[in-house]
């Protein structure tokens, strides 16, 4: 019997996040281009997802069952076992003996052949154990020793490292700490926004054409959110009338209220799905530069936008966080900074086996420099918006203090909530985004989108 498509696209995107420090929604994207059924390209994307999302555990279970030291697993016989345990646990429609015979035809398939039977027979015993044993967390408790500390054991049930629940522990409470570990395993709604309002009607036959399914947003007015189908082959997505975004993302471009005429500066631009807001709300009559440090992505964003039809978006690569050449300062400034990507962990699983505690310290630096530099461009009277899609402290209200504490012009925040409200659905509150600091939030939790925070600045 010949490998499945599907499994092989998995397992080849697994090994590259493991050993080439690959981002999985990347690699899915470049090999889903290919002549990929439907179906295979779905399975694809769970599996290699799913594996991600529920690493820690699937470990966990693996390792009670491997009799040799675990940590001397290479890294494809790992890959395997995880895949395989991950269907077995997680995917009952699969039939258990599919899940062993093609992880063991992997490990062949990786040159790794004396590793077979290791897989078939750790991969038999989870088989046994997934058949009387329920998937849920509360299910999964009775395998975890009771020495195990709070923190291991919310770390081992819901597949995520121990220090990060220890700080959101502290941070949201244990309620909302839980709530926020089960948004993250759960596969994030895939959503975007209209580009051009004028073609509507023809947009959605575009993507109902790649076999989606269109409902309205959660959170924005006019957002929506796809099921099924591959939006990516739709015309309107190929053309830019239609974003793949985040409604919380979409939201954050919106809240800087760029209005037409106005010169607009996108700090940290790429991919550029903010741009193309940022872009339309500015009009021809307005203009956006887009800076990004990295060459190849301002090329790609360049190619992008071009396709979109874009006239009044300039590409530029710069390093934000040093003196730019710049002849005029800017109505509206966008600073999407980099950041650990906390806010995401649902759509980019592997962030979570990536990020270090000491990270946020040296991200913290480089975010408090891009935020004071940006300043220095934002015109008398103009709005700044410093945002990220993280949800540590650090990252956020800490960059924004520290960053005009180190200023000598005069800043205050603004107060979006008239913004917020007109971009909200009406049966959002606009209280539920907006904190009593009059900084803008989302949790995953609680509005099924990314976690981001912004704060507007605007200077007097």
């Amino acid at each position: 019997m010949p490998l499945s498509p599907a499994r092989i696209i998995s397992f080849d995107v697994l090994r590259r996040v493991a050993t080439q420090q690959a981002y999985a929604d990347e690699c899915l994207r470049a090999e889903l281009q290919n002549d990929i059924r439907t179906e295979d390209a779905g399975l694809a994307t769970e599996l290699t997802l799913g594996t991600l999302r529920w690493q820690r555990l699937l470990d966990f279970l693996i390792d009670r069952n491997v009799t040799k030291a675990p940590k001397s697993l290479d890294v494809e016989v790992r890959i395997a076992l995880r895949l395989g345990v991950y269907q077995l646990m997680f995917l009952q429609r699969v039939p258990a003996h599919a899940a062993v015979h093609e992880s063991v035809e992997l490990v062949k398939r990786a040159r790794k052949r004396s590793a077979a039977p290791l897989v078939n027979a750790v991969l038999r015993k989870a088989a046994k154990e997934a058949g009387h044993i329920g998937r849920s967390p509360a299910d999964l408790a009775s395998l975890v020793p009771e020495s195990v500390s709070s923190a291991d054991r919310l770390g081992i049930l819901y597949s995520h490292p121990t220090w990060l629940i220890e700080r959101w522990l502290q941070t949201f409470g244990e309620q909302r700490t839980v709530a926020l570990l089960e948004a993250n395993n759960r596969v994030p709604n895939m959503s975007g926004c209209l580009f051009d309002s004028t073609n509507r009607e023809e947009t959605l036959v575009s993507l109902t054409r790649a076999g989606c399914a269109v409902q309205p947003g959660l959170l924005l007015r006019d957002a929506l959110i796809l099921h099924g189908g591959i939006p990516a082959s739709s015309e309107a997505v190929r053309n830019g009338r239609f974003v793949i975004q985040d409604e919380a993302s979409q939201a954050v471009a919106q809240i800087l209220g760029v209005e037409r005429g106005n010169r607009v500066l996108d700090l940290c631009a790429a991919p550029g799905g903010k741009t193309l807001i940022l872009s339309r709300a500015a009009g021809a009559e307005g203009s956006v530069a887009a800076v990004d440090l990295h060459p190849a992505r301002v090329r790609a964003m360049t190619e992008r936008f071009e396709n979109a039809g874009l006239r009044n978006v300039t590409c530029v690569s710069l390093d934000g966080t040093k003196p730019m050449s710049f002849e005029r300062p800017f109505d509206r400034v966008l600073v999407d900074a980099p950041c650990s990507g906390t806010g995401t962990l649902a759509r980019h699983p592997e962030i979570r086996w990536r990020v270090k505690p000491e990270d946020l310290e040296d991200l913290h630096g480089r975010q408090v420099a891009l935020l004071r530099n940006a300043l220095n461009y934002l015109a008398p009277h103009g709005r700044l918006e410093y945002s990220t899609c993280s949800l540590e402290p650090e990252e956020n209200e800490l960059v924004v203090r520290d960053a005009l504490s180190g200023t000598d012009k005069k800043f205050h925040f603004v107060n979006c909530s008239d913004t917020v409200k007109k971009i909200l659905r009406e049966t959002v509150p606009a209280e539920s985004t907006l904190g009593a600091d009059g900084f803008f939030r989302t949790f995953p939790a609680a509005h099924a989108t990314d976690g981001f925070f912004a704060a507007v600045i605007e200077q007097s």
